[in-house]
């Protein structure tokens, strides 16, 4: 499975970068399942008082809404210690590209895994240096993306198209499952 992550700040960029991504990918013929990581402690996808909800709540662990132009997987587990392998095997087999937001801990320093840092300051840039491998560009919210190292920075506003040629160069045209 081919693999990218997207990581950064709060409010550094990193939303905007997956959607331009996933937009140049798409075309390009790629199967991209986006996994989000949510920090918040008790956020739910589920509302309460709703059917699936209720399911939950009677004791269903996993709980597939169906709509005519969705379907909804609801996994009820505790997630703290959540495993990269399991957060890939939940993908399925029909992806060419899992692109993941966050899971710093996860991914920070797995050199299999290419990044793309969403900054804000030339602080971020220097800690994301210190802290992630590898990183092959930066993008975001940096005022003029004048940043000195040789990982370019890309403005995903004005070159998404140059953003998914680099994740190709990275990890590959191919668009099946490795």
């Amino acid at each position: 499975m081919k693999i990218i992550a997207v990581l950064g700040s709060k409010n550094s960029g990193k939303t905007a970068t997956i959607e331009a991504l996933v937009k140049e990918l798409t075309d390009r013929g790629h199967q991209i399942v986006a996994v989000k990581h949510i920090p918040k402690k008790d956020f739910t996808m589920d509302s309460p008082g709703k059917d699936t909800w209720r399911f939950a709540q009677a004791g269903a662990q996993t709980i597939i809404a169906i709509s005519e132009k969705e379907t909804t997987i609801l996994h009820k587990r505790e997630n703290s210690s959540i495993t990269l392998e399991e957060i890939i095997e939940s993908c399925g087999e029909k992806a060419s590209m899992v692109i993941l937001e966050g899971f710093r801990s996860l991914v920070g320093r797995n050199v299999n895994i290419p990044k793309i840092v969403a900054v804000k300051s030339v602080d971020e840039v220097t800690f994301a240096l210190k802290s992630y491998r590898p990183i092959i560009a930066f993008t975001g919210k940096l005022e003029n993306g004048n940043i000195k190292t040789s990982i370019p920075y890309i403005n995903i506003s004005k070159e998404p198209r140059k953003l998914a040629d680099l994740v190709e160069k990275h990890i590959g045209k191919g668009k099946n499952c490795s």
